[in-house]
C-alpha cells in the first residue's frame, strides 16, 4: 500500500475529530470550559509544521498541517466572540 494513502487517511480522521469538537464549541453558548491557550499552541505548533513539511517536501502533512491551523484559528474566534458575549459587565 502506497504510505500516501495511509497518510491521508489518517489525516481525514484527525480533522473530522477536530471539526466536530469545534462543531460542539459552537454549541456551546459560553465557552467556559475552553482555554484560549488550546488554540495558541495548536496555531504555532501548526505553523512550525508546516514549516516542517515545507522543508522535507512532504504534500500530505503540508496540506494536513495546514488544514488544522485553520481548525485552531476557527476555533479561536468561536471561544473569542462566546466568552465576550458572556463577560461580567
Amino acid at each position: 500500500m502506497n504510505p500516501d494513502v495511509i497518510g491521508w487517511l489518517a489525516s481525514i480522521v484527525l480533522l473530522a475529530t477536530l471539526i466536530r469538537q469545534i462543531v460542539t464549541m459552537a454549541r456551546d453558548e459560553n465557552a467556559q470550559g475552553v482555554s484560549r491557550w488550546l488554540f495558541l499552541g495548536q496555531c504555532l505548533a501548526s505553523v512550525g509544521f508546516v514549516a516542517y513539511s515545507l522543508m522535507v517536501g512532504n504534500t500530505v502533512f503540508v496540506a494536513t498541517n495546514i488544514a488544522i491551523l485553520v481548525t485552531a484559528i476557527v476555533g479561536q474566534c468561536i471561544v473569542t466572540r462566546r466568552k465576550s458575549r458572556h463577560a461580567p459587565t
